[in-house]
């Protein structure tokens, strides 16, 4: 089990992720449009500079959403590989069972 703390830092991340998307498009589209003056594109990379580093996507980690986990967590079903063992052996997965041949 992950530290809790490490949890909540990761779902805050989330949150401003979210709340930061669409001015970071915005300004992403300014800075990209070669119509737009050069001093305006400059001032959005400055705008774009000054946001909070955990606005962006790429800090975010994957997490397995029972014991949160980083490493090992397989997107589909949002666990990691050792909870997707358990349940899977249970039978809770539809569909996944354990392979033999």
């Amino acid at each position: 089990m992950a530290r809790k703390s490490v949890i909540n830092r990761e779902a805050k991340r989330r949150e401003m992720v979210k709340k930061f998307a669409a001015k970071r498009e915005a300004l992403k589209a300014v800075m990209a449009d070669q119509s737009v003056s050069d001093e305006e594109r400059m001032d959005a990379r400055l705008k774009y500079m000054a946001l909070p580093r955990d606005a962006s996507p790429s800090r975010l980690r994957n997490r397995c959403a029972l014991t949160g986990r980083s490493r090992g967590v397989f997107r589909k079903f949002g666990l990691c590989r050792n909870k997707i063992r358990e349940i899977a052996l249970n039978g809770d997965i539809p569909g996944v069972t354990k392979a033999s041949w």
